[in-house]
């Protein structure tokens, strides 16, 4: 399990997935910096954590890392999402909860994506 993300980390990796491009320590800083002023150092080393969780890749370009993050942001909440499951003490119960509170378009979704091609 990865982990649920701090509110800082949250913020960076909103940067990254809200950024089709690779971004580099300043891009971020810069991103978050009307709402939340930070020293460099302070988003350089959010993003080294974020690597090391596994959160986000980076590439060496010259001198600078550039950072993209390791899986979609849908991806992550429904690893998020199978988490919760898998530590509730009785996940078919919660299931039967969550099916009763979708609307019908998201009971359409799931049962579309129950009866695809990849369903195994």
């Amino acid at each position: 399990m990865r982990g649920r993300l701090g509110e800082l980390e949250a913020a960076v990796m909103d940067v990254l997935w809200s950024d089709a491009a690779p971004c580099r320590v300043r891009d971020v800083r810069t991103r978050l910096a009307p709402t939340r002023p930070l020293a460099y150092t302070t988003v350089m080393t959010v993003l080294d954590n974020l690597h090391r969780k596994g959160w986000v890749r980076r590439e060496l370009q010259g001198r600078a890392y550039l950072y993209t993050p390791a899986a979609t942001r849908e991806e992550e909440t429904a690893r998020a999402l199978r988490d919760l499951l898998d530590e509730a003490g009785d996940p078919e119960t919660v299931l039967q909860h969550f099916a009763r509170s979708v609307s019908a378009r998201e009971s359409a979704v799931l049962r579309a994506a129950l009866a695809g091609p990849d369903r195994a």
